[in-house]
């Protein structure tokens, strides 16, 4: 168990005031190229991928984008890994946060269901009135069977559980009483039962309570730095990047997009991000934040410039074509499978693969079965 408390005295403001104004200049320029942008919504679903992967990156897992996106247009062609299968509640997560108004996931119904501690389910791709979440709207059907299988694992965990307990009963086991308004107690050998993530969400929730007065991207390392230190979830670190992600968002330095802080902090060595300074620690995660920004702004040049390669390729095809159609599905995904074609374009496999060779799309995994297919 940790002792001490995260305290906010003593902060080295004198070197970190240059990395937060540099990085908040980074931001808002990407945040305001986002605002205008004709590739927004297929920008913003590109970089959930690449956060999702990053994040178990930095917890030592590899996933593979090809994989990732499969996965999530439920076309596996192996097994899923648990890796996979995290990446995806990545994935999930992030959608769900960027579908709602920006100051839901700090609020304290979003606080609870991003935690696990209670709240309902949204309904997938819910839209305020003002249209937060827009980029994610083309993608409700699948946000929709996401949560319908959630519910139903969940509802499969509780028969289980029952017929479990009802087992041991019989059996003549000794079972204790259920408690209401308890919760089960954890399982040792996936938890650590002496972590108390009740207190440490405290302390944590404590910090950010202390640091609303600071400058938003100094809050945003604080919160990161605080997250790190205190080892707040168990099985769920990647949680505090999106929150913090949220927090950007809601503030308006990143209005029309959640930043990839995990994407960000590959680019920052261990040694830096785990530093025995809290000074170097937090100027590591002003680099993520700020790396963060300038790999989002030259992704995002890339795929206006490619959108505009490929529309040339649409003059004077006929109104009834589907390449207007392939188009967008290429800028919202990182690759595309001819299967993702023939779903989301209902064509057949040649012709996704006469679609794919008009557009000039570049084959990425270099097999000559289960090829995908990206811009260049």
């Amino acid at each position: 168990m940790k002792t001490m408390a995260y305290t906010l005295d003593k902060l080295p403001l004198e070197t970190l005031i240059g990395p937060v104004a540099r990085a908040t200049e980074v931001l808002v320029r990407l945040d305001e190229r986002v605002a205008r942008s004709p590739v927004r919504d297929g920008f913003v679903e590109r970089q959930h991928f690449a956060d999702a992967a990053s994040a178990l990156w930095l917890e030592g897992e590899l996933v593979h984008l090809e994989d990732l996106v499969l996965h999530d247009a439920h076309m596996d062609i192996r097994t899923p890994t648990h890796e996979l299968t995290r990446a995806h509640a990545v994935l999930r997560t992030r959608r769900r946060i960027f579908a709602q108004k920006p100051d839901w996931a700090l609020s304290r119904d979003g606080f609870l269901a991003l935690t696990g501690r209670g709240g309902a389910m949204p309904a997938a791709g819910q839209k305020s009135r003002d249209g937060e979440g827009a980029g994610a709207s083309s993608f409700e059907a699948d946000d929709r069977d996401d949560a319908e299988a959630d519910r139903l694992a969940e509802e499969f965990a509780e028969i289980d559980a029952v017929l479990a307990r009802s087992s041991r009963i019989l059996n003549g086991a000794d079972v204790p009483a259920r408690k209401e308004g308890r919760p089960e107690p954890q399982n040792g050998l996936i938890y650590d039962l002496d972590w108390n993530e009740e207190e440490r969400l405290a302390e944590w929730q404590a910090v950010v309570a202390g640091a609303r007065d600071l400058p938003v991207v100094l809050r945003a390392a604080v919160l990161l730095e605080a997250w790190s230190d205190i080892e707040v979830l168990q099985h769920a670190t990647w949680l505090g990047p999106l929150l913090i992600a949220a927090l950007l968002r809601q503030e308006g330095l990143a209005a029309n997009h959640l930043a990839c802080i995990h994407l960000g902090a590959k680019n920052i060595p261990r040694e830096r991000r785990r530093a025995r300074n809290r000074g170097d620690r937090l100027l590591a995660w002003l680099d993520a934040i700020h790396d963060a920004a300038l790999a989002g702004q030259k992704e995002h040049d890339r795929l206006v410039l490619a959108k505009s390669q490929m529309e040339r390729r649409l003059k004077q095809r006929r109104a009834s074509s589907k390449l207007p159609g392939l188009v967008e599905l290429v800028m919202s995904r990182p690759l595309v499978s001819a299967g993702m074609i023939q779903d989301r374009l209902k064509v057949t496999k040649q012709g996704a693969l006469n679609m794919v060779g008009e557009l000039g799309l570049r084959e990425m995994t270099g097999r000559g079965r289960f090829r995908a297919w990206g811009i260049v």
